[in-house]
């Protein structure tokens, strides 16, 4: 046996004798994997993180006579800010040391891009889901994100405030699951917003922190059943279908066939007609 061979046998043998020694400190010593001493793992999955989720109601209707408190400590109902626009909505708290926090800097990036603006083509509207929060914190928290965004007049953004039972019917119809993390003494939730149409029916789920402009446009112009948006928005949407899997629009094959259909007739038409007219025009000389 060369000596370069020896060399390599004996480097993998040591390799496979410090994997083992690695192994059976990872799991308390050697022998068989213990499951009892595993169990009380620090990481082990919290249980209360089995209450956390968002089940899509696609098509639910909001109650919109649910009593909160709005920013200025006023009572109002959830329906004062739907009738006329979509409304953009959001379950957060407002004391949220990260993940809120984190979504609305994310958002405000968001809002910025988009050509339709709160309070002309949408409404904004945030709910707390901490019955223990006040108002003088929803307003600090309004002021905040009013100068992030570059407003003054502060129309259509709403943060408001609400009793337990307010609460429980709002995550309840959107299908928003959380829960109370006691050990980090927070409020443990995932992140999405949703798009509801002026009468209040939720129209779409937008997951994660990070929402495309684009797809934004098109959720809002949706929900306001083309009454805001341009026409190109509105041939969009004839094209496009949201796609549950995907979570976000994706082409819809029949109308994008119509389409094409009605393109080709519409070139034809206009190719027939140029012939004509060039065929008038020689036949008058």
């Amino acid at each position: 046996m060369s000596a370069l061979k020896f060399t390599l046998l004996k480097t993998a043998t040591l390799l496979i004798v410090l994997c083992s020694c690695i192994n059976a400190f990872a799991i308390g010593g050697a022998g068989p994997l213990d499951k009892n001493k595993l169990s009380g793992s620090k990481n082990e999955r919290p249980a209360f993180m089995d209450d956390i989720g968002i089940d899509e109601h696609l098509g639910a209707q909001l109650d919109l006579d649910l009593p909160f408190t709005d920013e200025d400590g006023e009572g109002v109902k959830l329906g004062k800010y739907f009738g006329e626009k979509p409304v953009f909505l959001m379950l957060i708290y407002y004391k949220c040391p990260t993940l809120c926090n984190t979504h609305l800097n994310t958002l405000m990036q968001t809002f910025q891009e988009l050509k339709l603006k709160i309070g002309k083509d949408y409404e904004f509207v945030a709910v707390s889901i901490d019955p223990a929060e006040s108002s003088k914190v929803a307003q600090m928290k309004k002021k905040a994100y009013l100068t992030e965004y570059g407003d003054d007049t502060g129309e259509g953004w709403h943060f408001l405030t609400g009793s337990q039972k307010s609460i429980d019917q709002i995550t309840k119809t959107i299908g928003f699951r959380y829960a109370w993390n006691a050990e980090e003494k927070e409020w443990a939730h995932a992140a999405a917003a949703y798009v509801a149409t002026p009468e209040g029916k939720l129209s779409y789920y937008h997951f994660g922190l990070n929402i495309q402009p684009k797809v934004l446009r098109l959720s809002l112009v949706e929900a306001s059943s083309g009454k805001i948006g341009t026409v190109i928005d509105k041939v969009l949407l004839f094209c496009l279908q949201y796609d549950p899997k995907k979570k976000t629009y994706a082409f819809y094959a029949y109308n994008l066939m119509r389409v094409g259909a009605i393109l080709i007739v519409v070139l034809l038409l206009i190719f027939f007609f140029t012939v004509w007219l060039k065929s008038k025009r020689r036949k008058q000389k």
